[in-house]
């Protein structure tokens, strides 16, 4: 999860992307090779700018010749990991205009994905993990796992971390065998991974997360004060009814 400055401008933008995210040049065509690279290289090193992907949609929205099916396919793929935040309705919200390739042996694969795609990210959104990874890991998806999202490094890990932030939201403890069913590891295997982030494992397999504002209920005393003339006028009006 990042924060939002993070989000706005991250860390890894170069001052060149950065110039065509906040200028002009942002509705320059010429300019698309350029936030294309920018993007296959949030691929392959697990960066992520939201803005810089957005920028792309915009130009295929503005210039439809310029439309590449696997481009919004990756940058999809890269929105769906940043739930819960809504970067993938944002690029959604693009494509309602999408072009259909002309002149070409090669079909479009948008129009099968983006449902699997669609399915994937509410998913996440409903914390529905295991039905998640049962889709992402079913005959359905194949075209998805074998095309994209295996030359998208840390991609597994990132829907991952999406999991635990919500587990650390939901929980104060957790048995192993539930949190192996919502990141899809073996049981086995649960104990090196919540080491890792300061979560300790008892004897029986039961998992202690830390406290924080979120996992920890308050109780809440409500106390009304109703005036004496309030009363009155209420008894009054329950007699004349």
């Amino acid at each position: 999860m990042v924060a939002a400055a993070g989000w706005v401008q991250p860390e890894t933008r170069t001052e060149q992307i950065e110039n065509l995210v906040s200028g002009v040049d942002r509705y320059n065509p010429n300019n698309v090779g350029i936030l294309e690279d920018y993007l296959y290289r949030q691929i392959r090193t697990e960066e992520y700018d939201c803005l810089a992907n957005l920028a792309i949609l915009k130009l295929y929205q503005f210039n439809p010749d310029l439309y590449n099916p696997d481009v919004v396919i990756n940058i999809l793929i890269k929105a769906l990991t940043s739930s819960p935040f809504p970067d993938f309705n944002l690029c959604i919200s693009l494509l309602d205009q999408r072009p259909t390739i002309q002149n070409t042996d090669e079909p479009d694969p948008l129009p099968t994905l983006l449902p699997i795609l669609t399915t994937l990210h509410n998913l996440l959104q409903q914390c529905r993990f295991p039905a998640f990874w049962a889709l992402y890991r079913s005959e359905n998806a194949e075209s998805l796992r074998d095309n994209y999202t295996v030359e998208c490094v840390g991609f597994e890990d990132a829907v991952r971390r999406v999991v635990v932030h919500a587990v650390v939201g939901a929980f104060r403890r957790i048995s192993s065998e539930r949190l192996a069913s919502y990141l899809h590891l073996d049981v086995e295997d649960v104990p090196e991974y919540v080491q890792k982030l300061g979560w300790t494992v008892d004897a029986g397999g039961v998992i202690s997360l830390p406290s924080n504002p979120d996992n920890q209920p308050v109780s809440t005393v409500v106390q009304e004060n109703v005036q004496l003339s309030q009363l009155t006028k209420i008894i009054s009006h329950a007699q004349t009814a």
